[in-house]
């Protein structure tokens, strides 16, 4: 499952705070990201609590903190805090000058009504790094529009490059978009942190889903605008328009298999299909796409997804397992891997969900708290602050501030943490 983690080997983004002022999925996973590392993450959201603690996907709740929430949050404290208010600012124009990394996904000009845009923040702190995400850019004719996943995928191509010719496009089974955004903006910040490492210098790091999902597509843009290969679907469900069949996914008697590109002779010889033998792997499987589904499709559906899979394996043919999530958790090498996590919550009890997607030898990435309830730090920070505890109190009466308080005193955040094998 996992391995305990030592609480005393050293932490890459130790000493580095990051002040995350985003919302929903992008920004919020790039700031997980950067607490498993070590960062100081604190999350700064109204005092209602940021929007993602309203929205459970699936329908997934929780006792205190839904299962988005949860998911996206963790090694981070919470401070509650009404950026529309002066005092509310000050409080965070005081945190900006002792953090090195600013991030918010508000929409375009939202930062700046605010007062929290890079020019203001880099006038209290000119060494910050200052992440915006946006759906679309900063500026240009799309800037309002709404920076959904889907519509964004829906924009990227991505969607006319499998399927049927005709039919409705699928979207990806995941948040695509948003997951390669936070990605993205995670990578920016590694970048200009090491830059200011070497310069001192700090900079604007901008990061738009649009670009972030259609540079993903290097490969298939690239065959389009330089190899000049139109972007086609054909009448059968191919998993990608620019790999030759037969790719895809094939019902077996008892469940489906994945195939991917094997050699027709091969092929041939062990589904069955003579037509097969007569063919050529790298011109025939393009002209006859359709035809080679056709009939690799009907031979698969003959036997069950065991005996395929040991029938191709044995003479090298690329095809595997189609899991849902529980096959997937139940696989050996996840097990190996080590990839998911287990920890207890304060509120949430056993949480068990996927660690980290990197392993870093003298400085592993770890859990020192899962996700914050609204405020849970509020305190805490203004103190760090050198707030008094009596101001802090008018602030929370005032409604400045939201402070929810330990969950219980002298609880650790974390009971029992693990992470995956080095």
């Amino acid at each position: 499952m996992s391995n305990p983690i030592d609480d005393d080997a050293p932490e890459v983004l130790s000493g580095i705070r990051v002040l995350d002022c985003s919302i929903a999925m992008a920004g919020p996973f790039a700031a997980q990201r950067l607490g498993d590392l070590g960062a100081d993450v604190i999350k700064v959201e109204p005092t209602t609590g940021e929007w993602q603690r309203h929205a459970a996907a699936g329908g997934a709740t929780g006792n205190r903190i839904n299962v988005s929430f949860l998911s996206l949050n963790r090694n981070k404290r919470s401070i509650a805090v009404d950026l529309k208010s002066l005092e509310g600012k000050d409080i965070i124009y005081d945190l900006v000058k002792t953090s090195d990394v600013f991030l918010q996904n508000y929409r375009p000009g939202v930062a700046a009504r605010l007062g929290v845009d890079y020019e203001t923040i880099k006038a209290i702190n000119p060494g910050i790094i200052y992440v915006s995400i946006s759906g679309y850019g900063e500026d240009g004719p799309y800037r309002n529009r709404p920076g959904q996943d889907l519509l964004l995928q829906a924009m990227s191509g991505a969607m006319l490059s499998a399927g049927r010719h005709g039919e409705p496009p699928a979207a990806a089974g995941q948040y695509l978009v948003d997951a390669v955004t936070a990605s993205t903006a995670f990578e920016g910040v590694l970048a200009a942190l090491f830059h200011r490492e070497r310069t001192g210098e700090g900079q604007l790091v901008s990061v738009n889903m649009l670009d972030a999902i259609t540079t993903l597509q290097m490969q298939e843009l690239s065959v389009f605008t330089v190899g000049k290969v139109p972007q086609t679907r054909g009448a059968q469900p191919h998993a990608h328009v620019y790999i030759r069949a037969p790719y895809g996914t094939f019902s077996t008697s008892d469940g489906f298999i994945a195939l991917a590109m094997p050699d027709l002779h091969l092929l041939g010889d062990v589904i069955g299909e003579p037509s097969f033998l007569g063919m050529d792997s790298e011109t025939d499987s393009w002209t006859s796409r359709d035809e080679i589904f056709e009939k690799t499709a009907a031979r698969l559906i003959t036997r069950t997804s065991a005996e395929w899979l040991e029938l191709l394996s044995a003479v090298g043919i690329w095809a595997g397992p189609v899991y849902d999530y529980q096959d997937l958790i139940d696989d050996e090498q996840i097990a190996h891997n080590g990839t998911f996590i287990e920890y207890e919550h304060p509120t949430e009890g056993l949480v068990k969900t996927p660690g980290f997607p990197y392993r870093l030898s003298a400085t592993p990435p770890r859990i020192h708290r899962g996700a914050p309830v609204a405020g849970e730090h509020t305190l805490e920070i203004l103190t760090e602050l050198g707030m008094a505890e009596t101001r802090a109190a008018e602030l929370i009466d005032a409604g400045v501030v939201a402070e929810d308080g330990p969950v219980s005193a002298g609880q650790s955040p974390v009971s029992t943490v693990g992470r995956g094998s080095a």
